[in-house]
C-alpha cells in the first residue's frame, strides 16, 4: 500500500476530535495527513434495522406496485435497502423496479448512492434538506400519486410527511432501513467534554446529527452540559453541511465553518484550514 506524503497545512499540529463513526478511518487519515492530532471518539454506529421483516415487506411492495415518486434523503438508506434486496435475491428487480420511478433525492450522497447501481435522480433537493426536497416537490403534481419516503435514521420527519397529505398524496409508503447506535463508552465522551472545557481542543468537526445528540445527552446525564456549552463556545466547530449546521444551531452552537458547495469530508478538511490561516 502507498503511503501518501504528509501535506503542509495550517492545521499542523491542531487537535482535532473527531465524533465520526462510519467514515473515522478516511477522516483521521485526511486530518493527520495534515499533521493535526486526532482525538478519536466515535458517538454512534450505523446498523441495519431490526425489524427487517418490514424492510422485506417494503421491497417487495415496491417491485409489485412502485410508487410514482420516491424520495431518497440519505445515500446510506438506500445502499442499506439494496444490500437488504440482495441478501434476500431481489437486488436486480428492486433496481429495476427503481429505474422505472421518479427520484427525488435530498442531496449528493443519494445521487452517488444510485450512481453506484447505474441510476440517477431525476429531481435534487434546492438544497439538502428537507426544506430543500419540499421546495423541489412544489413543482410536481402529486395530487392522487403514490410516494415512497425513506428517512434519515429513524426520524420520522414529520414537516416532509404532512407537507405531502398537504397536497394530497394517495399513498406514503415511508421506509427506515438503518438505525443509529451508541458507539463510544460514556467514559470516552466524558473525556472530550472535559478536554473541551479545558480548552485543549482546537477544533471538534461533526458530520451528523447523531453525534450531537449523543454528545449532550451524556455530557446532561453526568451533569456536565454547562460545560460541554463553554467548551464548545470555547473551540472551533466546522459542520459538513446545511443540516448538521441547523442541529448544531438547536443546541446553542456557533459553527465555526462548514463547505460552501460539496457536503463532503474533503471539502470539510479543506474548510477546516480555512479557521487556522
Amino acid at each position: 500500500m502507498t503511503i501518501k506524503p504528509p501535506i503542509e497545512s495550517t492545521l499542523k499540529d491542531k487537535t482535532v476530535a473527531l465524533p465520526e463513526s462510519r467514515q473515522l478511518d478516511v477522516l483521521t487519515g485526511l486530518f493527520e495527513r495534515r499533521q493535526a492530532k486526532v482525538i478519536r471518539v466515535p458517538m454512534v454506529t450505523i446498523l441495519d434495522s431490526p425489524d427487517q421483516d418490514s424492510v422485506i415487506y417494503w421491497l417487495k411492495t415496491f417491485i409489485d406496485s412502485p410508487p410514482r415518486y420516491f424520495v431518497i434523503l440519505t445515500g446510506e438508506g438506500l445502499r442499506r435497502l439494496i444490500s437488504a434486496a440482495e441478501r434476500n435475491k431481489l437486488k436486480d428487480e428492486f433496481i429495476y423496479k427503481l429505474s422505472l420511478v421518479l427520484k427525488i433525492s435530498r442531496g449528493p450522497k443519494p445521487v452517488k448512492a444510485l450512481k453506484e447501481v447505474g441510476l440517477n435522480a431525476e429531481y435534487l433537493g434546492k438544497e439538502p434538506t428537507t426544506a430543500g426536497v419540499i421546495a423541489t416537490l412544489e413543482s410536481l403534481n402529486l395530487k392522487n400519486k403514490d410516494i415512497a419516503v425513506q428517512l434519515y435514521g429513524t426520524e420520522p420527519n414529520i414537516s416532509l410527511i404532512d407537507y405531502l397529505r398537504s397536497r394530497g398524496v394517495s399513498n406514503i409508503r415511508i421506509i427506515a432501513p438503518y438505525i443509529y447506535s451508541e458507539h463510544s463508552d460514556s467514559l470516552k465522551v466524558i473525556g472530550l467534554v472535559k478536554h473541551l472545557y479545558a480548552d485543549k481542543v482546537d477544533l471538534i468537526a461533526f458530520t451528523s446529527k447523531p453525534q450531537v445528540k449523543r454528545l449532550f445527552s451524556v455530557a446532561r446525564e453526568h451533569g456536565l452540559e454547562g460545560k460541554l456549552i463553554e467548551g464548545l463556545a470555547r473551540t472551533h466547530v466546522a459542520a459538513i453541511g446545511p443540516i448538521m449546521q441547523q442541529e448544531l444551531k438547536d443546541y446553542r452552537v456557533d459553527v465555526s465553518v462548514a463547505p460552501e458547495v460539496s457536503y463532503s469530508m474533503k471539502p470539510l478538511v479543506k474548510a477546516a484550514e480555512s479557521l487556522f490561516n
